[in-house]
């Protein structure tokens, strides 16, 4: 297994990306990356549409490929602009709404 295809390519990692899929869904998690709600009727490869993303990249944890603790929701085009790069840190929760 390369970093290229770690995590994407066996029968296991795609039907532990369906469950993961499912879940999120079913809880309503938003985008790990920007916070935002994610649209999970869409369709990839909508921008907005939900795509698994690994906490701990590929590339440099191969071994976390297949690890469900390491899989986060996000939008596929957050998940594109991440790339192998660390998340950036985001600013934290809003407290209300002003």
């Amino acid at each position: 297994m390369t970093a290229k295809t770690a995590g994407r390519s066996t029968r296991r990692y795609k039907t532990q990306k369906r469950v993961f899929r499912a879940q999120c869904k079913d809880d309503g998690l938003p985008c790990w990356l920007c916070g935002e709600p994610i649209d999970y009727t869409l369709p990839y490869p909508h921008p907005e549409s939900f795509s698994l993303d690994h906490a701990k990249t590929r590339t440099a944890h191969m071994e976390l490929a297949e690890d469900p603790g390491n899989f986060r929701p996000s939008h596929l085009d957050c998940n594109k602009r991440r790339g192998d790069r660390d998340p950036a840190p985001g600013l934290g929760v809003r407290s209300e709404d002003w």
